[in-house]
């Protein structure tokens, strides 16, 4: 059996922890050992079905800061917890002796986790038998990247990886329209395709969401409260106001701003945390109105329901924004731009979505079994 080092960072959302998860439990799936590395807090019902988790001391940015480090008790991280957190992280990996290591967004991003990750590609590159290095990359990423830091992204790509890994359809967005001189990356790119959740089940959230508009915001750190405040103020302008209306505050929002969105229910309207059935709330629902998070979005067209996008465009981030504006091009979704966010904007763009076709999409979203059979090929290559 096959043995697969899967390191992940989350920083602020728990979006990249959860299509890590996704494609390791696919990983085990298919009869590998799998270990789960992770950097970031703790997130309660992740759902791994197989791989084991291992949870390095927790480091999380700062809001609206991914230069201010801090641990998970708030503390500024230093030299010498760096130094502690690296020693443990490549000593786990020398005692599990992976065939497959697949680091998360890094050497594309995760730039901050260099103190630990070369020191580990250097300890695994030396192993003999060398693992296999696969960099796994959702498929758009931020724009306007300093030349310096581009190079530097390369020079580590062909000094020490075999694959990229891609987790998108290549109909819909391929990686150089984001990254820069991708022709320059010596190894071998494969796409994935999407990397979405499963299909929706019958019964459960589905029948309880019939009809609903659903409003959401993943994790919630970035900017969530006032998408979620623009939308109690929009639903009395819009053609739906009658239906039930669905607010799910995410784990990230803080206390404050959800107690007062709490205080503002009133009859047809629902506020409550995350759920674990948000695809079968997808797939009953009427419309969905959220922002334009890589996982969101790939559980809006596994669901195939009505949607309008909000990208987080806040700090110059631009990924939601641009994956936002290709499925508004491509019939898929209604898009209202942070900067343009209003009540009276957002109930256009309501009314606009309930009108038009659902979002059914023919894109792959089979993202997680189709990595886990490139990397099982890439194994019994090797």
């Amino acid at each position: 059996m096959g043995r697969v080092l899967f390191y992940v960072q989350h920083l602020q959302g728990v979006g990249h922890l959860h299509r890590a998860a996704n494609v390791a439990n696919a990983l085990a799936g298919s009869g590998l050992d799998v270990l789960l590395v992770s950097g970031g807090m703790p997130v309660p019902g992740l759902g791994l079905e197989g791989p084991s988790l291992y949870q390095l001391p927790p480091m999380v940015a700062r809001a609206g800061n991914f230069k201010d480090l801090v641990t998970d008790a708030g503390l500024s991280i230093d030299s010498s917890w760096k130094a502690a957190r690296r020693d443990e992280l490549v000593r786990l990996a020398m005692d599990y002796q992976p065939n497959v290591i697949v680091t998360e967004a890094f050497p594309f991003g995760r730039r901050q986790l260099r103190f630990e990750l070369l020191p580990l590609l250097e300890a695994m590159t030396a192993m003999t038998p060398r693992p296999i290095v696969v960099a796994s990359v959702r498929d758009i990423l931020q724009e306007g990247r300093k030349q310096e830091r581009i190079t530097e992204t390369l020079e580590t790509l062909n000094r020490f990886f075999d694959r990229v890994l891609v987790h998108g359809d290549p109909a819909f967005a391929r990686l150089e329209e984001t990254f820069p001189r991708a022709d320059e990356i010596a190894c071998t790119m494969h796409y994935s395709g999407l990397v979405s959740g499963p299909p929706p089940s019958a019964g459960g959230g589905l029948a309880r969401a019939q009809g609903e508009v659903l409003i959401s915001t993943g994790g919630g750190a970035t900017r969530g409260e006032r998408l979620l405040s623009a939308a109690l103020d929009a639903r009395p302008l819009t053609s739906v106001r009658d239906l039930t209306w669905r607010f799910l505050l995410g784990p990230n929002l803080p206390g404050p701003e959800a107690e007062r969105l709490r205080q503002r229910s009133e009859k047809g309207v629902i506020i409550e945390n995350n759920r674990r059935d948000f695809g079968e709330l997808l797939a009953g629902c009427a419309l969905s109105v959220s922002q334009a998070g890589y996982n969101t979005v790939c559980d809006i067209l596994r669901a195939g329901c009505r949607s309008v996008l909000i990208p987080y465009a806040d700090l110059g981030e631009t990924e939601q924004t641009f994956r936002a504006a290709r499925m508004h091009e491509a019939g898929m979704a209604q898009m209202v731009k942070e900067d343009d966010l209003s009540p009276v904007a957002l109930a256009a763009a309501i009314d606009v979505a309930m009108i038009a076709e659902s979002g059914n999409a023919t894109l792959d979203l089979d993202g997680a079994a189709q990595s886990a059979s490139l990397i099982m090929g890439w194994l019994a290559a090797a």
